[in-house]
């Protein structure tokens, strides 16, 4: 058997790896916590090797952003009820707190971070769309708010808010069921 191809000749390979150290620093020890060097070094490269498939940390952020946000969307295909898309939602946001913590702050504090968020909010918004024609069934602005809504809701339950307030998981995921069913009138 031939031995695998090394990676410096598959640079899709690389990207892939590269993106996947990214998300495991982002989620511990956190964005604010690590650097390029570590996430190369994660991934099994030097240093240089990041900044061939990269600019900066915001780079790769984004890049895992994006990535993270089409994997929910998928996970949320095979879905057929609003329980089982709560369960989906709380599982994949509790899997990333700390990434989505960062994206939270980073959105408030970097422009080009800010303007990604929103265009992968539309893109959430036309993918759903198009698997439910009747989705929201509104303006624009009721469609934003519902996912805005949704996307706060899901990230509540992940971080236990609702347990802060004496509520127990099990409601919580039901009050994020119920919000999808409003959302998408079943």
């Amino acid at each position: 058997m031939a031995s695998p191809e090394p990676r410096r000749h598959r640079p899709e390979a690389t990207r892939a790896a590269l993106l996947e150290a990214a998300r495991l620093e982002f989620e511990d020890p956190g964005y604010f916590a690590t650097n390029t060097n570590r996430i190369a070094a994660r991934a099994g490269f030097a240093p240089q090797t990041f900044y061939r498939h990269f600019r900066d940390k915001p780079a790769v952020f984004l890049a895992v952003y994006q990535r993270w946000t089409e994997a929910e969307l998928d996970l949320l295909e095979g879905v057929q009820d609003a329980a089982g898309a709560a369960a989906v939602l709380i599982a994949s946001h509790r899997a990333s707190l700390n990434f989505r913590r960062a994206l939270r702050v980073l959105s408030l504090t970097d422009p080009a971070l800010r303007a990604a968020r929103a265009e992968s909010r539309k893109f959430q918004l036309r993918r759903l769309q198009a698997r439910s024609p009747l989705l929201f069934g509104g303006s624009f602005a009721d469609l934003a708010a519902e996912l805005l809504t949704l996307e706060r809701l899901a990230d509540a339950c992940a971080e236990g808010e609702f347990r802060d307030m004496g509520l127990p998981d099990n409601e919580a995921e039901a009050a994020l069921a119920a919000a999808i069913r409003r959302a998408f009138r079943t």
